[in-house]
C-alpha cells in the first residue's frame, strides 16, 4: 500500500471519531514505509472539516497565542504565524500527544540507522520534560495564515538542542474553495546529487508527516544522511490556515 495515496486511507475521514481514535486506526506500517522511502506521508481525514474551521476561527484570540511572526520581517517569506501558548486547545494536546507515541519508534530506528547516540522517552510527556531540563520551555505548534501572493521559504523547524526528527503539518483550508496555489513542498538533498523536490497533495482536515531536517537513505556503501527542507508555494488568490505540529519546545 502507497501511504501517499489518499484513497488507501478513507476509512481515516470519520468525522464523527475523536482524533486520537482515528490516529489509532491509521494504517501506520504504511505511513512508516513511506516515511522511510521519501521522508513525509499523507494522512487522509486527520480532522474534520468542523475542527479545522474551529481552529482556524480562533486565529484572532490573542489569548490562545504566545506570538506572532510576521514572515517578511525575518526573510522567511510572506504571510504570518502565531505559536500557540500552553495551555495548548484540546485538539492541538490531544494530536501532539496521541501522534508522538506512533511515531518515535522509527525517529529512534532513524538515529540508530545514523550512528546517532539520542534515544527518544516511549511518552511524549517524558520527551517534553527532557526538553523543559535543558531550558526548551516555550510550545511549538503553530497556525500559519496565508494570503494572496504570500509563501514560505524552504526551511527546517529547530528550536534547540532537543529535536525530535518527525512533525505534522495540517491543511485547516480547503483547496479551490478557500484559496488556490500554496502547495505543501518538500524538498531532499541527497549528497553529491541536485536536490529533489516533491509536491504534497493535501484537501481540507488532510496532515503530512515529515522529517524536520534529515532521514537515513541506504546507498551502496550503507547509510547516509538525506537533509530535508520544507516550505508552501505562493497561495495564488484566497487565504490559506494551516496548523503545525511540532513535538519538541523552543528555548
Amino acid at each position: 500500500m502507497d501511504a501517499t495515496n489518499p484513497k488507501d486511507h478513507s476509512a481515516a475521514r470519520a468525522d464523527d471519531a475523536a482524533p486520537t481514535e482515528r490516529i489509532a486506526a491509521l494504517p501506520w506500517p504504511a505511513l512508516y514505509e513511506a516515511l522511510d522511502a521519501h521522508g513525509n506521508a499523507l494522512i487522509p481525514g486527520l480532522l474534520s472539516a468542523k475542527e479545522c474551521a474551529a481552529l482556524s476561527a480562533r486565529y484572532d484570540d490573542h489569548a490562545a497565542f504566545r506570538s506572532r511572526v510576521v514572515m517578511s520581517r525575518y526573510g522567511f517569506g510572506s504571510g504570518e504565524y502565531k505559536y500557540y501558548a500552553y495551555p495548548l486547545p484540546a485538539v492541538v494536546q490531544d494530536l501532539r500527544a496521541a501522534l508522538y507515541p506512533h511515531l518515535v519508534d522509527i525517529a529512534n530506528r532513524w538515529n540508530e540507522t545514523l550512528d546517532s547516540p539520542v534515544r527518544y522517552p516511549a511518552s511524549h510527556a517524558d520527551f517534553l520534560a527532557r526538553c523543559h531540563e535543558a531550558g526548551q520551555q516555550r510550545p511549538t505548534p503553530l497556525m500559519l495564515k496565508y494570503g494572496s501572493g504570500d509563501y514560505n521559504c524552504l526551511h527546517q523547524d529547530i528550536y534547540g538542542e532537543h529535536v525530535f526528527p518527525l512533525q505534522v503539518a495540517v491543511l485547516l483550508s480547503q483547496p479551490g474553495n478557500d484559496f488556490s496555489g500554496g502547495e505543501f513542498v518538500v524538498t531532499e538533498q541527497r549528497p553529491r546529487q541536485q536536490s529533489r523536490a516533491e509536491v504534497v497533495p493535501l484537501q481540507q482536515g488532510d496532515a503530512v508527516v515529515f522529517a524536520v531536517s534529515h532521514r537515513p537513505a541506504q546507498g551502496a556503501r550503507g547509510a547516509y544522511r538525506v537533509n530535508l527542507r520544507h516550505g508552501v508555494s505562493r497561495v495564488r488568490a484566497g487565504q490559506r490556515f494551516t496548523l503545525g505540529v511540532i513535538f519538541h519546545d523552543a528555548t
